[in-house]
């Protein structure tokens, strides 16, 4: 983040009813809500932070000094999950939970028939995305099904590592496209047919709920709120994290089972709409109206 232009802009929140606050965790949180909850503090507007990440309990814990007086000064917290609701609750906040966005119009939803073995990875490559178990995945998976193609989807720190491990487990078949542009994304879902994902540390990805949009069975740890999302059997599959051949009997399952398969994506797909727009914006109304209501208690 730029803070030369960053701190100016923050003078718009003097026109502002509501300042909602976007928020990640450890040197992020410093760099961006911080100084907009000091600036939205001395113009005297209520604000509202929005905390995502799933590193909130290791923030919330060792960053105490550096967390807690900004977040004394906040009006609402709100988090897309139970899962995050529970680590404030634990560090003596309240939180309200509204669920993240998924633009289902964005994505096609289609049945696969029959079902490949073409996966789908599209989360950062960091290692608390564990792509590294994918790839390991990937490749006994490749000793069963010699046709199957892994995309990857995403940048990160680990790149360069986890492209080394690629080649060594016999790159043939998997494809790194690296940072997508978001008009992007919709074509990586059209193409493959199972969506996976290894994640150790998460809160309720979007990724997840992009894959319910298009008719991806998902195959993934049950880490951060996705236990919530994904209804294991019913709206996907459930792995231990850390487990390469619990990803692969997973994907194998589905291969061998379609019309399994075909029932888990029908219900995804329903359970997605509780997800989209029209079904949080009045949640997001009660808050912005609550907050910029005279007197509005905490």
């Amino acid at each position: 983040m730029n803070q030369s232009f960053y701190l100016p802009s923050l003078l718009r929140l003097r026109r502002a009813d509501v300042a909602h606050v976007f928020s990640a965790s450890y040197w992020s949180f410093l760099l961006a809500p911080v100084p907009a909850i000091l600036a939205a503090r001395g113009f005297g507007k209520r604000i509202v932070l929005h905390y995502h990440s799933g590193e909130a309990e290791d923030h919330l814990a060792k960053w105490g000094a550096l967390v807690h007086p900004w977040l004394r000064l906040v009006d609402e917290t709100v988090v897309p999950s139970v899962y995050l609701r529970n680590v404030f609750t634990r560090h003596g906040y309240r939180a309200r939970v509204i669920p993240n966005v998924a633009d289902t119009s964005r994505f096609r939803y289609r049945e696969r028939s029959p079902l490949r073995p073409h996966l789908l990875s599209t989360r950062n490559l960091e290692s608390f995305y564990r792509v590294d178990n994918t790839l390991e995945a990937f490749a006994l998976l490749k000793a069963r099904y010699p046709e199957a193609i892994l995309t990857i989807a995403g940048y990160g720190s680990e790149e360069s590592q986890l492209r080394r491990l690629a080649a060594s487990l016999g790159s043939d078949g998997i494809r790194f496209v690296g940072r997508v542009p978001p008009d992007d994304i919709p074509g990586l879902y059209e193409e493959a047919d199972i969506f996976v994902n290894s994640s150790i540390v998460d809160n309720q990805p979007v990724s997840v709920l992009e894959a319910f949009a298009s008719g991806l069975p998902v195959v993934s740890t049950g880490t951060g709120d996705i236990a919530n999302m994904v209804r294991d059997g019913a709206t996907g599959l459930l792995v231990p994290p850390d487990d390469p051949a619990a990803i692969v009997k997973a994907v194998t399952s589905l291969l061998e089972d379609p019309d399994r398969a075909l029932h888990i994506v029908r219900r995804a797909r329903q359970e997605v709409e509780q997800y989209t727009w029209t079904q949080v914006r009045e949640a997001w109304a009660a808050v912005y109206l609550k907050r910029s209501a005279p007197n509005s208690g905490l």
